[in-house]
């Protein structure tokens, strides 16, 4: 499948990259050939072998929540470069 320069100024927008015109061809046959490889995979008989989304079997990988005690308010803003009253103090980001 040919990719066209149309196609290759889209994609560098979505990108957010600004390509130089010896850049677009570039990527332009570089994206023509990955197509055209992928094309290959048509080629294969998938005839009673059901979609997937992972090659070997996935499940849940996260670890169970466990409930911690925290940390003393204390031993936290000991850390902190600033303090006032039992709070972090941070500069202010909306002027009045």
């Amino acid at each position: 499948m040919a990719i066209d320069d149309h196609t290759v100024e889209y994609v560098a927008k979505l990108s957010r990259l600004e390509l130089t015109r010896e850049e677009r061809e570039l990527f332009r046959e570089q994206l023509s050939r990955i197509l055209e490889y992928f094309s290959k995979l048509n080629e294969l008989d998938t005839t009673g072998i059901p979609p997937t989304s992972h090659v070997i079997p996935m499940r849940n990988v996260f670890r169970e929540d466990v409930v911690t005690p925290s940390l003393e308010r204390e031993v936290v803003l000991d850390e902190a470069p600033d303090q006032e009253e039992g709070y972090f103090k941070v500069p202010r980001v909306f002027e009045e």
